[in-house]
C-alpha cells in the first residue's frame, strides 16, 4: 500500500478541539447575553431615574431615612415611659449628684475622709430642703389670721365689684353662679373619689422615687468611678476613648449647668421675694421660695411663679400694688434674660435661647413637669458629647487603663 496509515490518536486530539471550541463560542454567548441584559436594565434603571426629578429624588432618600430615625426615637421614648418611676428618679440622682460630688472633692481635698465626706454632703441636701420646709411652713402659720381676714375682705370687694361694676349682677345671680360651680363639683365627684383613692399607689410611687434618688445618689458618691468603668467596658474596644471623652465632657457640662441654674435660681427668688417683701405682699418668703425651685425650669418656670406673686398682690393689696409687682417681675425676667442666661449660662451650656426654650416646650409636652425640668441639661450634656465625638480627638487616644470622669 503506498499510502501512509493515520495515526491512532489524531481522530481523538481533532474531536477535543472542536469540543473545546464550541464550549469558548458558547460561554462567549453567555457572556454576551448577559451583558445586553445588564445594559438593558441599566438602561430601564437610568430612564427610570431620569423620569423622577433629582430634588424628588434627594427629598425621597432623605425622607425614608428621617422616617426610621422618627421611629426608633418614637420606641426610645415608648420604652423610658414604660420605666418612668424608675428613669425620673435616676435622672435627678445624676443632677444632684454632679452638684454634690464637686462638694465631696473639696472635702477629701482638705484631708476629710472619703466617708464622713460622703455623709456630709448627704446630709447637707437634707439640711437645705428641711430649711426650706420650715421657713414656708412657720411664715404661713404665723400670718394664718391675716390672711383668712385679708381673703375675706378681697372676697367681699368682688361681690361688691360684680355688683357696682360694669357686669351690673345681682346676689341672685352671683349667688346662682356660686351655686353652679358647686354642682359642677359635685357632678365630678367621681373623678375626686377615685383621685382620692389613688393617693395611696401615688404615696407610695414617692416614697419609692425618694428611696431611689437616695440610694442612687449614694452609690454614685461612693463608686461613680467604677460604675463609669463598668458602663464604658459595655461598649467595643476602639469606641471606647471615644465613649470615656464624650462621657467625661458632658459630665462637666452638666456640673457647670447646675452650679450656674442655681445662681439664677438664686437671683431670681431674691429679686422678686424682695419686691414682694418691700410692696407689703403677704407669703413673700413661701413666694420666693417658689420662684427658687421653679427657676430651675429655665426662662418658663420664674415667669409662671413670678405670676403666682402678682395674682396674690391683685388679691391681697389691689390693683395698683399688682402692677408695681408685675414691674419687678418684669425688672427681674430682663435681668435674667439680658445679663445671666448670655453671660453666664451661655458660656456654661453653649445652647442658644431659643433652644432653650423649644427644649423646655417639647419636654413639658412629652413628660410634664420632669420633661420641662430635664430638658435643657439633656439638651446641653449631648451637644458636648456629639461635639467631642464629631471632632475625631479621641481617635488618637489610645484606650485608657483607667477611663473614669470626675466622679
Amino acid at each position: 500500500m503506498s499510502g501512509t496509515a493515520p495515526s491512532p490518536g489524531r481522530p481523538g486530539r481533532r474531536v477535543g478541539f472542536i469540543a473545546r471550541r464550541r464550549a469558548a463560542l458558547d460561554a462567549r454567548y453567555e457572556v454576551a447575553e448577559s451583558s445586553a441584559s445588564g445594559t438593558e436594565a441599566t438602561a430601564t434603571a437610568a430612564a427610570a431615574s431620569g423620569s423622577v426629578p433629582p430634588g424628588m429624588q434627594i427629598a425621597g432618600a432623605w425622607a425614608w431615612r428621617l422616617l426610621v430615625i422618627a421611629g426608633a426615637l418614637a420606641a426610645l421614648l415608648f420604652v423610658l415611659a414604660q420605666f418612668s418611676l424608675v428613669i425620673i428618679p435616676l435622672l435627678i440622682a445624676v443632677v444632684l449628684s454632679a452638684l454634690l460630688v464637686p462638694f465631696k472633692n473639696f472635702l477629701i481635698r482638705h484631708h476629710w475622709p472619703k466617708w464622713l465626706a460622703i455623709v456630709v454632703a448627704i446630709l447637707s441636701v437634707f439640711i437645705v430642703i428641711g430649711a426650706l420646709g420650715f421657713l414656708v411652713t412657720t411664715q404661713i402659720s404665723s400670718g394664718y389670721a391675716d390672711l383668712k381676714s385679708q381673703s375675706t375682705n378681697s372676697y367681699n370687694e368682688l361681690r361688691d365689684w360684680l355688683k357696682t361694676g360694669p357686669l351690673q349682677l345681682s346676689d341672685d345671680q352671683i349667688s346662682g353662679y356660686i351655686g353652679q360651680a358647686f354642682q359642677a363639683i359635685q357632678n365630678d365627684s367621681s373623678a375626686l373619689v377615685s383621685g382620692a383613692l389613688s393617693v395611696g399607689s401615688t404615696l407610695t410611687h414617692v416614697l419609692t422615687g425618694v428611696l431611689l434618688v437616695l440610694f442612687s445618689t449614694l452609690f454614685i458618691l461612693i463608686d461613680g468611678k467604677g460604675i463609669w468603668n463598668w458602663l464604658v467596658r459595655v461598649f467595643p474596644k476602639r469606641a471606647r476613648a471615644g465613649v470615656d471623652g464624650a462621657g467625661k465632657a458632658g459630665w462637666h457640662t452638666l456640673q457647670s449647668f447646675v452650679k450656674v441654674q442655681i445662681l439664677v435660681a438664686f437671683v431670681d427668688a431674691v429679686g422678686i421675694g424682695l419686691g414682694a417683701f418691700l410692696l407689703g405682699v403677704p407669703l413673700a418668703v413661701p413666694v420666693a421660695v417658689l420662684v427658687f425651685l421653679g427657676s430651675f425650669i429655665p426662662v418658663v418656670g420664674a415667669v409662671l411663679t413670678g405670676a403666682v406673686a402678682i395674682f396674690i398682690a391683685l388679691v391681697y393689696n389691689g390693683w395698683v400694688i399688682a402692677l408695681v409687682m408685675l414691674g419687678v417681675v418684669l425688672l427681674v425676667q430682663q435681668i435674667e434674660g439680658h445679663v445671666l442666661q448670655p453671660l453666664v449660662m451661655g458660656t456654661a451650656v453653649k445652647v442658644h435661647p431659643l433652644a432653650v426654650v423649644l427644649a423646655v416646650a417639647g419636654g413639658s409636652i412629652i413628660a410634664g413637669i420632669p420633661g420641662a425640668f430635664f430638658a435643657v441639661p439633656l439638651i446641653a450634656t449631648l451637644n458636648v458629647m456629639v461635639k467631642y465625638i464629631a471632632s475625631g480627638i479621641w481617635q488618637a487616644k489610645s484606650d485608657p487603663k483607667e477611663l473614669t470622669p470626675d466622679a
